[in-house]
């Protein structure tokens, strides 16, 4: 599943390097058009003729993906960003392993970035002593305690297999009972914060979250540099997190740490959103207007808009 909002051009690499590390897997690739004005339909047809691409309004990650997940009934679903690539390993050695830890509902896999450098993609969950010591700069500490922060930044364990709360939804493949069992991603988070949300929902339905190094990917993070629209939308996010996990007094001080956090890196464009004060950086319509544009319910569409608990 890959969701393109203007990314065509990168879909060629991308797309390319999935077809040549299939490894003998029947792959069923879906492109989802976020309402692309850059040709991204286009160049799939016309260069990727066995993919499918469909057509979506721009409502976000979640909505896009979703729109995807709907139209597979594969038992593996792997979401992907278009700014990546496949290095190494293939998708047959991969399903292998997950074929022999049936436990295992959500995988990650290694990624680096554009220069070869690793990328931290395996995370622990959300609250307020790590956004606390996010805000003391614990990423600088000479040793990185699991309560302080919530990116796993040892580069030994990403040289072996191993658990972890949640991995980054650049490369996110799943297990279809495990989303059939959870629910699909909160379509309510436009931007951020769905993989954690995701992978603590299956987490409580009995399923593990897991790193496998069998394959390498190349993700092309951070290539917009520092975007103020995005942090904001990212302060949003987590505000959005914390209403739906968290009670009233974690909440607060998850939130009094994250305006911390934010306010002593100079990021103030962020505070409005953590606040509430400020309006969405991205504003999503009622939702009588998303299911007015879904499709007709298909495979996983029945859990498509999961809610454990509303955000107020």
């Amino acid at each position: 599943m890959v969701v393109s909002a203007n990314d065509a051009r990168w879909l060629e690499p991308c797309l390319s390097s999935i077809y040549a590390h299939a490894g003998g897997v029947e792959l069923q690739v879906i492109v989802v058009d976020n309402a692309s004005s850059d040709g991204t339909r286009e160049l799939v047809e016309s260069h990727f003729p066995q993919a499918r691409v469909l057509t979506s309004p721009n409502l976000g990650f979640a909505y896009g993906n979703n729109r995807g997940l709907e139209h597979t009934l594969a038992r593996y679903m792997l979401l992907l960003n278009p700014d990546t690539e496949i290095l190494q390993g293939d998708f047959a050695d991969l399903l292998s392993a997950l074929d022999a830890s049936p436990e295992v509902g959500i995988a990650g896999v290694r990624q680096v970035d554009g220069e070869g450098v690793l990328l931290p993609t395996m995370r622990r969950f959300p609250n307020a002593l790590r956004a606390l010591g996010e805000a003391l700069a614990s990423e600088r500490w000479p040793v990185h305690p699991a309560w302080a922060g919530e990116r796993v930044l040892e580069s030994t364990a990403y040289g072996r297999a191993g658990e972890c709360d949640w991995v980054v939804g650049s490369f996110l493949l799943a297990r279809r009972e495990a989303l059939l069992a959870a629910g699909l991603l909160d379509e309510r988070f436009f931007l951020y914060c769905e993989e954690p949300d995701l992978c603590l929902r299956v987490a409580r339905a009995g399923w593990r979250v897991r790193y496998l190094p069998r394959m390498t990917i190349r993700h092309h993070a951070g290539k917009g540099g520092v975007r103020p629209r995005l942090l904001a939308q990212e302060a949003f996010a987590r505000r959005q997190y914390a209403r739906k996990h968290f009670g009233p007094v974690h909440r607060t001080l998850y939130l009094v740490a994250l305006a911390a956090r934010y306010g002593l890196r100079g990021r103030t464009w962020a505070l409005g959103s953590l606040s509430g004060r400020g309006a969405p950086p991205f504003v999503m319509p009622p939702p009588q207007a998303l299911s007015s544009v879904a499709p007709p319910p298909q495979a996983l569409a029945s859990t498509a808009r999961c809610s454990e608990e509303a955000p107020t």
